[in-house]
């Protein structure tokens, strides 16, 4: 007995003694500014710079010695980039890296419903954790100024206030799992050309009011624990080396306490890098490393450069130290949590998230009845399959792959379904045939992935012919076209050349419209685009770009499984010039100056000051059902600036389909001291109702929802006096309006 007291007695002696000795920066107990002070005493001067540059493409050094790991960062938004070499682009030749492709973040703006925001969060998120990843390279929240920029499509829309409301559950369910959610591309990064020497002038009221909220939504609400810097310039200084937007925005007014990175090749030079809010250099192409040095990451700008300074004294440890102790930051909350999740990846239940996200953000832009219809006939959509016998797709898009190309967003995914697939799968006994009706350039192929050979070396006279002598006698014939991810469209790196389709598709529409009144539009894009042949087709659909389930999502809409409810997150302008980056002259900049002339007035904003009739509105999205608005009721007809107003507006379901509905509440100012729009959103939900089912909707409206950033004061500020607010369905379709004062 004795023995085996003395046994336990030298057991727990030795268990308290090996407790007592683990290093405080590893005991998890321990807070983790405390933590971070201990690792920081431990780490060598040459250990600090190693961490705060990369080692490959996609990774950075911890400290082996003191057991801190690597920092591995992933492309992108929309799904987990497939493994490249070390220190190339190419695939790296993985064959369980195929990804669950996610619809792009335009789609994801369009539900318009903060729930399907934490639904993708999540579960890309557990994509990333699953491939062992730390940092996911997104979101994207740069704001649509222009219908031209290659990367649109990247981002959530025009409207600040719902890239806000889209960002903030994205990012808290991609942290869920351990992973660091890096927003981008901090800021004005708003088109592509010239993106890397582009230097941006904008007045601070568009900057606070516009460019700048989606990014303090994610930093103080959603607690984002990365932010990306941009490549342009603005105030003569690199956005990833910026005094002003680093140091004095997100580090000081919105208290960031996370990891800035830079994009890929973003940096210029060290002594801005060191002293202007910069922690972590990736891409940098110097001193040979386009042609894969053996020690090319060591001449990074925050490599030995940045090394000799601190080693001779002109700049000071502290400095290094800021950058470190914000890395260690991003470890602790990461690869050092013990607590993470396993993740998950590829899995049916992704696939099923994928889908949910594609069906709620697919837009019915317009539905009516074919022209020759007699009158009060049903629309056009949903398709009727009882009686159909024969649906004719037309269009390259219904069969081109969408998840390759278009830069960094591009994916290795496990599966997509196409178009064509989808609808064959959805038609029963229906017949489907396919007519390509144009062509246009090969599969875009980048980073050692290529899509399936679509090549047709028809002449485009040869196409259109085949198609109209198809389209005589189908039932339904649906054109599949649009934009896709070659260079000079919905792509990183260039612009769109203008605001029409590509390949010859204007005329193809408009010669099946004259044989066929039973034309249904399909627009795969991540832009707006103009549409000459509106008023001959009788439905039209805006589907994004989808991901893995593109398929299966356009066809449960087309035929009616899945009722449409996705809203616009940008202005479709009939022509350039309706929009007023265009209007007043200034896109994209002369001799690398740009100057966002429009300031504030931006989308909606802009053709609602200046009485533009758009081609569809911000916010527009038709159902298979009808919606009714009762009258609006306030709480009062005025407040204090300590008050609530509470809005209640009746809404029901008048139609015979069960439905969403986003209702869409914008605040107007009558009288101000500064230029305003005429009314901006404020408040918005999606609610679902069932056929004759009527629901109460409320909003509150606080001080905060009047107030205008004065550039003057540098402060946000309401002032007294009278209101209106508009509630509706779209910017354009405003169903009830209700008045009150501001006291």
């Amino acid at each position: 007995m004795e023995k085996k007291l003395l046994i336990l007695s030298l057991f727990f002696s030795v268990l308290s003694f090996s407790q007592s000795k683990v290093p405080v920066y590893l005991d998890d107990s321990q807070p983790m500014e405390v933590r971070i002070e201990d690792a920081l005493s431990r780490m060598k001067l040459e250990e600090k710079v190693d961490m705060v540059h990369a080692q490959s493409k996609f990774s950075s050094r911890g400290v082996p010695r003191l057991g801190i790991p690597e920092n591995w960062m992933t492309d992108g938004p929309h799904g987990i980039r497939a493994e490249v070499l070390w220190d190339e682009w190419n695939q790296a030749g993985w064959t369980n890296d195929s990804c669950m492709a996610f619809p792009a973040l335009t789609c994801l703006a369009a539900t318009w419903n903060p729930e399907m925001a934490a639904l993708y969060g999540r579960s890309i998120g557990e994509e990333a954790r699953y491939r062992n990843k730390n940092v996911l390279l997104g979101p994207g929240i740069n704001i649509y100024r222009t219908p031209l920029n290659g990367r649109n499509f990247e981002y959530m829309g025009e409207d600040p206030y719902l890239a806000s409301r889209m960002v903030v559950p994205y990012v808290q369910g991609v942290q869920k799992n351990g992973v660091a959610a890096c927003v981008k591309h901090y800021a004005l990064n708003n088109q592509e050309v010239d993106r890397h020497t582009v230097n941006v002038t904008v007045d601070d009221r568009a900057l606070y009011e516009i460019y700048l909220p989606a990014f303090k939504a994610a930093v103080t609400e959603g607690k984002a624990w990365a932010i990306m810097g941009a490549y342009n310039r603005y105030k003569g200084q690199w956005a990833c080396q910026n005094e002003y937007l680093l140091n004095n925005i997100l580090r000081n007014e919105w208290n960031f306490d996370g990891v800035v990175i830079s994009d890929w090749g973003g940096v210029n030079n060290t002594k801005e890098a060191i002293y202007h809010g910069l922690d972590m250099e990736f891409g940098t192409w110097t001193d040979g490393l386009a042609e894969n040095k053996s020690d090319a990451y060591s001449q990074y700008y925050l490599a030995k450069p940045f090394l000799k300074l601190l080693k001779s004294g002109e700049v000071s440890e502290e400095e290094i130290n800021k950058k470190v102790r914000n890395i260690l930051r991003l470890a602790f909350r990461t690869t050092m949590n013990r607590n993470r999740p396993f993740g998950s990846f590829g899995t049916a239940e992704h696939g099923l998230a994928a889908r949910q996200i594609a069906e709620e953000g697919i837009v019915l832009l317009k539905n009516a009845a074919p022209s020759n219809s007699p009158k009060g006939e049903k629309p056009i959509l949903p398709l009727n399959m009882n009686t159909a016998k024969k649906i004719l797709v037309v269009g390259e898009n219904a069969i081109k792959s969408m998840t390759i190309g278009g830069g960094s967003s591009s994916l290795k995914a496990k599966y997509e379904i196409s178009p064509l697939e989808g609808i064959k799968r959805k038609a029963g006994n229906v017949k489907v045939e396919y007519a390509r009706g144009y062509v246009g350039e090969k599969n875009a192929k980048q980073d050692g992935l290529a899509a399936a050979d679509i090549t047709d070396n028809r002449s485009p006279e040869e196409l259109l012919t085949e198609a109209c002598s198809m389209a005589k006698d189908a039932d339904y014939v649906i054109f599949i076209g649009g934009l896709n991810k070659h260079d000079g469209q919905d792509c990183e790196g260039n612009d769109r050349k203008g605001l029409g389709l590509p390949y010859g598709q204007d005329r193809v529409i408009s010669e099946l419209a004259k044989v066929t009144k039973n034309l249904i539009v399909i627009i795969v894009s991540g832009n707006a685009v103009a549409m000459p042949w509106v008023n001959s087709v009788p439905a039209i659909v805006e589907t994004w770009y989808l991901g893995s389930e593109a398929g299966n999502a356009l066809a449960a809409v087309l035929t009616g499984e899945v009722n449409p409810s996705g809203k616009l997150p940008f202005s479709f302008p009939v022509k350039l010039t309706d929009i007023g980056a265009h209007a007043l002259g200034d896109y994209p900049g002369k001799d690398k100056e740009e100057t966002y002339r429009e300031s504030i007035f931006v989308g909606y904003r802009w053709i609602e000051k200046n009485k533009i009739k758009p081609l569809f509105p911000f916010g527009h999205g038709l159902s298979y059902t009808q919606f009714t608005y009762g009258k609006a009721v306030t709480s009062s007809k005025s407040i204090t600036k300590n008050e609530l107003l509470t809005i209640t507006i009746p809404i029901k379901n008048t139609g015979k389909l069960a439905g969403k509905e986003v209702v869409q509440l914008y605040v107007g100012d009558e009288k101000s001291s500064l230029p305003r729009p005429l009314k901006e959103l404020k408040h918005f939900i999606k609610i679902e109702l069932q056929p004759n089912e009527s629901k109460n909707v409320t909003f509150d409206i606080s001080v905060d929802d009047l107030k205008f950033f004065d550039d003057q004061k540098h402060e946000w500020i309401a002032e007294s006096g009278k209101f209106k607010i508009y509630i509706g369905s779209s910017s354009a379709d405003i169903r009830t309006v209700v008045d009150f004062e501001l006291k």
